[in-house]
């Protein structure tokens, strides 16, 4: 993996530009010594790092707008960064960039119930808006692992989802509106408090743009009602294909879950080391499947889905007896991913989905893969649809495993995309999966994605090196060549 060379002319104004920033954010908000721009130096794709060119830290909307109008106006870039658990490498620093830092835009500016929504600052954590309104029995629906750590203003960059995404939507089915800083300084509004917005979906475009195209600042998302009763089931199988072949068959019974997650043998002996959530480590499958609702209705869908993972195999079928036991359950998929930190010392995870009647034949084919790179390859997924989370292992201080890493897991990318699936479900392109976008995507497809870059940020200033596998100026995308000054086809009207 590459970035693009630095800026030879950004790099001798630093000084300038750490001035600039002094003035615009006073006091603690701007840090430029080496010891202290460490801890921003990589996000949660910690195998690349890069120094940034500075780090500042704005506390207002108004300051944010100084800071991208002063960067527009010296063709300075900029990196916008969230909590800095993006696994894909989308906030991971430019040195020639400024790292804008949103972690002190973390309050909570209105929870508004009648309307069934809540006003924040993208600073705040995803578990911090479920609990500052879960006393009323309301809640966020997306629940990504790390949402202890992971932003909303980040979840809306990536389009995050989690383990719920299943039946209540990711991100994006629980946005209602945002507020947002363009490049050049310019503060708008999208949606409200409203259920839709009229025009264009210019929501659903900043929705998942990961930093491309300006900076949220406030974000006003969807709160829903706990269900009545939910009850999580945990069904062993004694092999992989009989646990994915269970998930396509519940779904196509007409159950949708509340949530579907499929572990490995090998995540499943983690995460019950490290929890003790009572998992069956006999189990070389485990489906968690929870269904919600009114307890007739959850009584029921237990009882359908306990008989269609019988029928296809399973050895171990447990049913929540009550809330705690149920939140244990969650809790040993929750932390799976810290879990495999105990057999390896890196991991690389990945999030290709792929239609679910082809997870059989995908995690066959990813077996195959794991032997001919002699790397291990760890699943905890989101089954239900069928958005794969594999951790590939390896030392990230051996070069060689480390390339083979990046090997398998373009290759793993390569045959989502090849069963009919996609690159990334939740986490991003960034950097992890740039140079395989035309691998999904044609040059044409790339071409027209890149002119709404160009509408928004016309410099390339925003977030540069990342999505985009080759530079593509805007200026390239409409250029015209003029020959003994004339122009082709001048009867066509040009714009």
């Amino acid at each position: 993996m590459q970035m693009p060379p630095l800026d030879p002319d950004i790099l001798r104004r630093r000084g300038e530009i750490v001035a600039a920033l002094k003035a615009i954010v006073p006091g603690e908000g701007v840090i430029d010594e080496t010891d202290g721009m460490r801890p921003y130096e990589c996000d949660a794709l910690s195998a690349y790092r890069q120094m940034p060119l500075v780090v500042v830290l704005p506390e207002t909307v108004a300051q944010v707008s100084a800071i991208l109008r002063y960067c527009q106006d010296h063709k300075v870039k900029v990196v916008p960064r969230g909590a800095g658990t993006s696994l894909s490498g989308g906030s991971m620093p430019v040195g020639d960039a400024i790292l804008l830092g949103m972690a002190k835009f973390n309050r909570i500016l209105e929870v508004d119930t009648a309307n069934r929504c809540a006003r924040v600052q993208p600073g705040v954590t995803n578990l911090g808006v479920t609990d500052a309104v879960q006393h009323e029995g309301f809640y966020y629906a997306p629940d990504p692992s790390s949402q202890i750590a992971c932003s909303i203003g980040g979840n809306v960059a990536e389009n995050s989802g989690g383990v719920h995404c299943l039946k209540y939507g990711l991100t994006t089915n629980n946005l209602l509106g945002i507020e947002m800083v363009l490049m050049n300084g310019e503060v708008m509004r999208l949606g409200g408090k409203h259920l839709d917005a009229g025009g264009y979906d210019l929501l659903g475009l900043m929705t998942g743009s990961e930093g491309l195209l300006g900076v949220v600042t406030e974000v006003t998302v969807r709160l829903l009602r706990k269900p009545s009763t939910a009850r999580a089931v945990l069904l062993g199988f004694p092999t992989e294909a009989g646990a994915a072949d269970c998930v396509a068959a519940v779904i196509a019974s007409g159950i949708i879950p509340g949530g579907m997650e499929m572990m490995d043998k090998d995540a499943v002996q983690c995460a019950e080391n490290f929890v003790g959530a009572g998992y069956p480590l006999d189990a070389e499958g485990l489906l968690i499947v929870e269904l919600d609702g009114p307890p007739v209705e959850v009584d029921y869908l237990v009882a359908r889905v306990e008989e269609i993972a019988r029928g296809r195999g399973a050895t171990t079928c447990r049913v929540s007896r009550d809330e705690q036991e149920r939140v244990l359950f969650w809790a040993g998929r929750k932390a799976a991913f810290p879990a495999v930190g105990q057999i390896t010392p890196d991991y690389m995870c990945l999030d290709g989905s792929v239609p679910r009647g082809r997870l059989v034949e995908v995690l066959g084919e990813m077996r195959q893969m794991s032997k001919t790179y002699g790397l291990r390859v760890v699943n905890v997924f989101h089954a239900g649809d069928g958005n794969l989370h594999p951790l590939i292992l390896f030392d990230a201080n051996d070069p060689d495993e480390l390339h083979r890493a990046e090997q398998f897991g373009a290759d793993i990318l390569r045959l989502c995309v090849r069963v009919g699936g996609v690159l990334t479900g939740e986490h991003g392109v960034g950097i992890e999966k740039r140079d395989l976008m035309n691998v999904q995507f044609t040059d044409t497809d790339l071409d027209q994605q890149m002119r709404v870059k160009c509408a928004f940020d016309p410099d390339h200033l925003l977030n540069p090196g990342k999505v985009f596998p080759k530079l593509r100026r805007c200026a390239e995308l409409g250029r015209v060549v003029v020959h003994d000054n004339k122009i082709p086809f001048p009867d066509i009207p040009r714009f």
